[in-house]
């Protein structure tokens, strides 16, 4: 089953809570506290595999799930880290969440964190002060992050063969290749992109896709271009193969609305390298046909017969030209690593106060990070989280704004009162 198209949900593990705990043994006073830390929690990761060639894996599994990270121990023990997730993925996969492209995953081995664990809360051990030796107060486990994730497939080869359906597209890529697509003498006999190794001696080949046939409209979702078209995006040649059986004037309406129907998608598609090929030539009016096209276009036109076998080594050699230029032209260029968006961050690293309301909203990626670990229930919790705002400047430009003890602040999701 080819599936190119899939919507998942990744979610990280949270990380372990910090432990409040004292050492107590005999012959040792004052032992302290020895509240250990929470333990990190696992991350989702992408890998490129080459070993894939579709999306079918999430077709029913839609939930990537990473372990929570220990909470710490007494005696100074961390917490157990969470493993982490790895989700392999073909190679070509674009990632995307909310519409941002997150990552091109087009080589093998590329990899991104598309979810990332939370960090572990800090034990007791680590707020101790000449002033408070014994605090009883231990930092919460971060929550891990979620995202739903749009995976978009596109293949991976260094030529594509278009045309119109019935074209011989399908017979070509059999008779050049190991493929064994599905070959009739009806339309769209193809309905998923067939993928072809073709060799020309032991250490010379490329990868030929033969995508389903493209109709009037197909850029705009007639038919089934819409969805397939992108899997010759990252092609370097194209092959523009047109049915020999028409007559040479249907012919070259034809070649004028795939060419058209390739504008539409993309305009680079018209930059690529492209040879222009007559199926058929066997048939009667395939001469015919062909001597009308390479008029029409103004250059030599390739003219095949997959039956009989006549012209196709002629265009599997400059197919592979053409891809060699290609290669050398994307040569040092084609992505390494895989494209990074930078994390949404709320804020940078000062803190804004605006009203909300009769309430005070706080904002700043270290502040909000801060109150979703501070247990807020706790009278402890709380003092710490305020001397926190004394020392970030947020109570100073609290008091210029006029809050009052009473007054509602909030951080992020959680609430607290001003005193």
């Amino acid at each position: 089953m080819f599936v190119d198209e899939a919507k998942l949900t990744v979610r990280a593990g949270d990380g372990g809570n910090g432990l409040v705990a004292f050492r107590r043994e005999k012959y040792v006073p004052r032992g302290g506290p020895s509240g250990g830390d929470g333990g990190k929690g696992g991350s989702i990761i992408f890998v490129a595999d080459p070993q894939l060639s579709t999306l079918a894996d999430f077709a029913h599994k839609r939930l990537f799930a990473a372990p929570a990270g220990d909470d710490g121990g007494p005696n100074n023990r961390h917490g157990k880290d969470g493993g982490d997730i790895v989700v392999r993925v073909p190679c070509g996969t674009l990632v995307s969440s909310n519409g941002e492209q997150l990552a091109d995953l087009g080589v093998a081995g590329a990899q991104i964190e598309v979810a990332k664990g939370g960090r572990g809360g800090l034990g007791n051990q680590h707020y101790a002060t000449p002033i408070d030796q014994a605090p009883r107060y231990a930092q919460r486990g971060e929550p891990g992050e979620e995202r739903v994730l749009d995976l978009s497939l596109k293949l991976l080869a260094d030529a594509g063969i278009v045309g119109a359906p019935n074209a011989g597209k399908s017979t070509l890529l059999s008779a050049v290749s190991s493929a064994r697509p599905k070959i009739a003498d009806y339309p769209f006999t193809t309905l998923t992109p067939q993928l072809g190794v073709v060799r020309i001696d032991i250490e010379a080949s490329f990868v030929l896709v033969d995508v389903p046939g493209l109709i009037e409209g197909a850029s705009k979702g007639t038919g089934l271009g819409d969805r397939f078209l992108r899997h010759v995006e990252r092609a370097g040649v194209l092959v523009h193969l047109v049915d020999g059986a028409l007559s040479p004037q249907s012919a070259l309406e034809q070649f004028g609305m795939i060419e058209g129907e390739l504008a539409q998608w993309d305009g680079a598609l018209l930059e690529k390298r492209r040879i222009v090929a007559v199926s058929k030539l066997d048939l009667p009016q395939g001469a015919q046909t062909l001597r009308a096209l390479e008029q029409h276009v103004g250059h030599p036109v390739h003219g095949i017969s997959a039956a009989t076998g006549a012209g196709v080594k002629r265009l599997v050699a400059a197919t592979y030209a053409a891809v060699g230029e290609a290669r050398l032209q994307r040569g040092a260029s084609s992505a390494r690593a895989p494209i990074l968006s930078p994390r949404p961050t709320s804020v940078t690293a000062g803190v804004s106060i605006v009203r909300e309301g009769g309430a005070f909203r706080l904002s700043g990626q270290k502040l909000e990070r801060l109150a979703v670990m501070t247990d807020l229930r706790s009278s402890e919790g709380r003092d710490y989280f305020e001397r926190v705002l004394a020392r970030s400047g947020a109570l100073r430009k609290l008091r210029k704004l006029g809050a009052r003890p009473g007054d509602i602040l909030r951080v992020g999701s959680a609430e607290i009162v001003f005193s």
